[in-house]
């Protein structure tokens, strides 16, 4: 059985991007040599990653294009993906396809047998799919910032949702890397 994994970046303040889409400079503040290793673990972790639309066109149009990202940009590149879009007709980005419905799909991806499947960015996607009971770890960057205003990573949700921390390790520039699993009732 698969995996499926969320990681992101927020700010101590819980969010992931600022008030416009892609206003993530603050990532900046917490790159360095332990998170690009840990960013080129996850290509010989994964063999799926998973994007809502809005992540998914970002990426899309970053990623073949990127230069200097080396190991990263070969996974990226390389690794199969979905755009879970209603929207969407056609992906545009190499070994990539379209789901408009992400929770059957992603329930029988993860009974067979491959790598972890990953979901970058897509905080609504995550959401929906932390709320299905489908999200079996969160990965979390927490940059030493304070935003102010943004767009949180964790939406609201009617009930708690527990979690067990699994690890936890600081970079040197004071980020704060967290992984937690869901506890299952």
């Amino acid at each position: 059985m698969r995996k499926l994994v969320v990681w992101n970046l927020m700010t101590l303040d819980g969010y992931f991007e600022g008030t416009k889409p892609w206003d993530i400079d603050f990532h900046n503040l917490a790159w360095g040599p332990e998170l690009q290793r840990y960013a080129e673990q996850f290509g010989r972790e994964g063999d799926l990653l998973v994007f809502g639309r809005k992540t998914y066109e970002g990426m899309a149009s970053y990623w073949p294009t990127a230069e200097g990202e080396g190991e990263i940009k070969a996974y990226m590149n390389g690794i199969a993906k979905i755009a879970v879009s209603r929207t969407m007709t056609e992906p545009g980005w190499n070994n990539a396809r379209i789901v408009s419905n992400p929770i059957p799909e992603l329930t029988k991806l993860k009974q067979e047998d491959g790598k972890t499947i990953f979901i970058f960015g897509s905080a609504e996607l995550a959401d929906s799919l932390l709320k299905a009971g489908l999200i079996d770890e969160i990965r979390v960057c927490v940059v030493p910032v304070i935003l102010g205003s943004g767009n949180p990573l964790f939406k609201s949700a009617e009930s708690q949702v527990p979690l067990k921390l699994i690890e936890s390790s600081t970079t040197e520039g004071g980020a704060v890397i967290l992984r937690y699993e869901p506890v299952k009732a």
